[in-house]
């Protein structure tokens, strides 16, 4: 009987198994190789194209800011005009009121009376004078109560003073200027 000797061919059998798991294995590692390249790639320009987004905005932010900025400066500067522009429109339209006031407390005075100050905050007038005698206090005080512009007239303090006389008086009064209806028709300049 012959006898095989199948050692070697199961050998070659071995090697060449060997080889071919070699190479699927090499293939296996190449393919996983491009594969992560590919994935790094692709998230790199993801990545680029995400940063290139943000300084995109972040510099479209930066010009709104500017904007805003401006357009707040804008709008104080014209509250600013707003207000400058109620000042002058009340100095316009108080203008010819200043006259008719002191018009109105020259006619209120009668003879005998002197005013020596006058002085105004807001609505109110504080008088200093000189009278000859207390009904010519009396009298100034009546004037200006039936006058337009003024209204309750207080006497706030009478000192006898022989200056004007042996009745003369040194006097304080204060007043207040009535305020004009609003139904009446104002002169305002444009």
């Amino acid at each position: 009987m012959t006898t095989i000797n199948l050692l070697p061919w199961r050998e070659e059998s071995r090697e060449q198994r060997r080889r071919a798991f070699l190479g699927k294995l090499f293939a296996a590692a190449l393919i996983g190789i491009v594969l992560v390249f590919i994935w790094i790639s692709v998230a790199k320009s993801r990545l680029e194209n995400q940063h290139s987004r943000n300084s995109y905005l972040q510099s479209n932010i930066a010009e709104m800011d500017k904007k805003v900025a401006e357009i707040s400066e804008l709008k104080s500067k014209k509250q600013e005009m707003i207000s400058r522009m109620k000042v002058i429109q009340d100095l316009q339209g108080n203008r010819a009121e200043i006259v008719k006031i002191f018009d109105e407390l020259v006619r209120s005075v009668p003879d005998g009376v002197y005013l020596a100050s006058l002085e105004q905050t807001a609505d109110d007038v504080k008088i200093s004078g000189f009278s000859e005698s207390n009904n010519r206090i009396s009298a100034l005080m009546r004037n200006l109560d039936n006058s337009n512009k003024y209204e309750e007239s207080n006497l706030t303090e009478v000192q006898q003073d022989k200056t004007l006389g042996d009745q003369g008086s040194v006097f304080d009064l204060q007043i207040k200027i009535e305020k004009p209806a609003l139904g009446q028709s104002e002169i305002t300049a444009p």
